[in-house]
């Protein structure tokens, strides 16, 4: 089951499907502008979370905490 974006807390884990991928993050920052600074867990690269989300959600759109 799918949980919002807004319900992501700093220091957790969580796993995000979409359009056909699989990602495994962290949350670092959250700043008020829902811009939240993330770090995948495979490749230790940080990156904002609007990058895997600027092309839309697809059918397959799940974000679950780990």
């Amino acid at each position: 089951m799918a949980i919002s974006i807004d319900n992501l807390r700093k220091g957790k884990k969580y796993k995000l499907t979409n359009h056909g991928e699989t990602f495994e993050f962290q949350v670092l920052e959250m700043p008020t502008d829902n811009e939240y600074r993330v770090k995948d867990l495979l490749t230790l690269d940080t990156f904002l979370l609007h990058d895997l989300l600027k092309y839309g959600r697809g059918k397959d759109f799940d974000l679950e905490e780990l």
